[in-house]
């Protein structure tokens, strides 16, 4: 029954493109809203997330992103913007893991880790409080509420996207040259640390800008899914970063239109084809690796 059901789930796509593909965008203004959305989120993690990526800092990415959290749940308590709250989390999150990868002799990870479960600790017991114990929209912060995003959230994100962008490109050769080789950045005057400063608030901008759209548990997919898979086909930086926003893209709009047609979550249904796109990639990599190598044996 279940296979039936996903083979006329594939087949409408195949037969009724119109119907599947262009209509649940055209005649629902909401579904545009998620369209430019996750556009917008996809823009703003794929690139920042091609450096994570990159400088294998995917522990880190994970450890941003949910450090935000004690900012939204205090936010929420007071009533204020939850997304103020995320940045100044996300703040102090960069701060801490500055600091204590300066001054501590313990492994990065480690120190990462010990900061990760202390913020995710302290947004358990805020709202664990009688002020917090109203979950109504927690759920929304978690894993998103792309559908219910409004015009104001759009803005937000664009100038979030332009601003990241910006200082990507700015700071394009400081981040090639301190992925590759630190102490030759240190000898060419790029301020590595600086640089690596930078890209923690770049990917906190990113993290927080996004979470609206995809939420806080699942913009950690976007942020490393779309730049891996991208680093299996291309090996140049533009061309990673290039790659993942169409990779990425793909995996917003197929996305939420299984989500519109099978009323599934949108947040983690764009997620989960972001994963399957990089193990497809990754799968179908291998086997043309393998039928290469029997070829020329």
């Amino acid at each position: 029954m279940l296979l039936q059901s996903v083979d006329l789930f594939a087949a409408n796509a195949v037969t009724d493109p119109i119907e599947w593909w262009i209509d649940p965008f055209r005649s629902n203004p909401f579904m545009l809203r998620a369209l430019i959305a996750g556009l917008l989120t996809v823009l703003t993690t794929s690139t920042v997330g091609t450096w994570v990526v990159l400088r294998g800092m995917s522990f880190l990415g994970d450890a941003l992103a949910h450090g935000v959290l004690p900012g939204i749940a205090l936010a929420f308590v007071l009533g204020v913007d939850t997304t103020l709250g995320a940045f100044v989390a996300a703040l102090a999150m960069v701060g801490g893991v500055n600091y204590v990868r300066s001054h501590s002799p313990l492994p990065e990870d480690t120190s990462i880790g010990v900061l990760f479960v202390g913020f995710l600790a302290l947004a358990i017991v805020i709202m664990s409080t009688n002020s917090g114990s109203y979950v109504g929209d927690l759920n929304r912060f978690l894993f998103g509420s792309i559908t219910g995003i409004e015009s104001s959230d759009l803005v937000r994100q664009a100038v979030a996207a332009v601003i990241t962008i910006g200082a990507l490109v700015a700071l394009h050769r400081a981040f090639v040259v301190l992925t590759f080789d630190e102490s030759q950045a240190q000898l060419l005057g790029l301020r590595p640390r600086f640089a690596h400063a930078a890209l923690l608030v770049l990917v906190a901008v990113s993290i927080v800008s996004s979470f609206e759209a995809v939420g806080n548990l699942l913009v950690f997919a976007f942020l490393v899914a779309p730049p891996a898979t991208a680093v299996l086909v291309v090996s140049r930086v533009p061309r990673i970063m290039a790659a993942a926003v169409g990779f990425g893209t793909f995996a917003v709009i197929v996305g939420l239109l299984v989500s519109f047609h099978r009323d599934t979550a949108a947040g983690a249904t764009m997620a989960l084809t972001a994963v399957s796109v990089f193990l497809i990639v990754l799968v179908g990599r291998n086997l043309a690796i393998s039928l290469r190598t029997r070829a020329l044996a």
